[in-house]
């Protein structure tokens, strides 16, 4: 059904609830796996205006290895991802690279926000959904630390 999966993963507690239920789905269908995370604009802008290095590398070094941890889950199923760190706003982001991945499917996750949030600060999964030509998932079903690892002693025969 899906051939190119792309999981954006931001190591939130509902980040790593879509990459899990994404990272078996990709497992059931046989399909490539890209793995996306996104620094965000304002940490991008610091970097542009020149803030102190230290702060940069620091910020760096914790996204790289979000990327990692992400990866890690991923490879794990006997998956082989093709991870990638991008700077920018995320949903802009996350659309620009399902376009360029040739995705047929994005996986989200999603933090409840309030009205007052999403007017200011706009809705990444919206974005998505009206940006990328391919279907878009909200992961919400959780992925209990005991079914992911019968998951995995099972080749991803197992869900939740």
């Amino acid at each position: 059904m899906y051939r190119r999966i792309l999981l954006a993963y931001d190591g939130t507690r509902e980040g790593m609830i879509a990459l899990r239920e994404g990272a078996l789905l990709a497992k059931q269908c046989g399909a490539k796996v890209f793995l996306l995370s996104v620094l965000p604009e304002t940490a991008s802008r610091m970097m542009g205006e020149g803030a102190s290095g230290m702060a940069v590398d620091q910020q760096m070094a914790q996204y790289n290895a979000l990327l990692a941890r992400g990866a890690a889950v991923l490879t794990q199923l006997g998956l082989e991802p093709a991870a990638k760190l991008v700077f920018g706003e995320p949903a802009l982001q996350i659309g620009m690279f399902a376009k360029e991945s040739r995705a047929d499917l994005v996986v989200l996750g999603q933090r409840k926000k309030s009205l007052l949030e999403r007017w200011w600060s706009g809705s990444t999964d919206a974005y998505v959904s009206d940006h990328v030509a391919c279907s878009v998932l909200i992961g919400r079903n959780v992925v209990s630390d005991e079914a992911f690892a019968a998951a995995l002693q099972n080749d991803g025969a197992a869900t939740t």
